[in-house]
């Protein structure tokens, strides 16, 4: 069997590029800078399923994801889930949070409506993203 991103990611999301293990993905959600890893490993549903060595690999991407994202947005908070309730496929959310932001401290799910990227507001949110995926990807 041989990896196919999931439907849903693919129409929610906006592909950004590969790292060692992952599809990076931006959520087409302009509210916050929201970042996906997606292990590029057919059938995985939950993180234990990965072996041993991507299960490491992983950590060491989302710890670059998150630190370079934190870096870069000058967050507060940063939101990491896995919830894969809705996606079955193993999917982790990076999402840079602000005290002052209209949800705070909220989670996001469920509040609003995505609000899609104009294409203005994509190429900033992808200039400031070009040093994060370098990040994501020298791990």
């Amino acid at each position: 069997m041989s990896f196919c991103l999931h439907e849903r990611l693919a129409a929610d999301t906006i592909h950004l590029g590969q790292s060692s293990l992952c599809e990076i993905r931006l959520m087409n959600d302009s509210t916050w800078p929201w970042v996906l890893l997606v292990p590029r490993r057919a059938g995985i549903r939950e993180l234990y399923e990965l072996n041993d060595a991507d299960q490491w690999q992983l950590l060491r991407e989302s710890s670059a994801l998150g630190r370079a994202m934190m870096a870069g947005f000058s967050g507060d908070k940063l939101n990491l889930a896995a919830l894969g309730n809705r996606v079955p496929q193993l999917h982790l959310h990076h999402i840079v949070r602000f005290v002052e932001d209209a949800f705070w401290p909220d989670p996001v799910w469920g509040k609003q409506s995505a609000v899609a990227y104009s294409k203005g507001l994509l190429a900033q949110r992808l200039e400031v993203l070009g040093p994060v995926l370098a990040a994501v990807k020298s791990v």
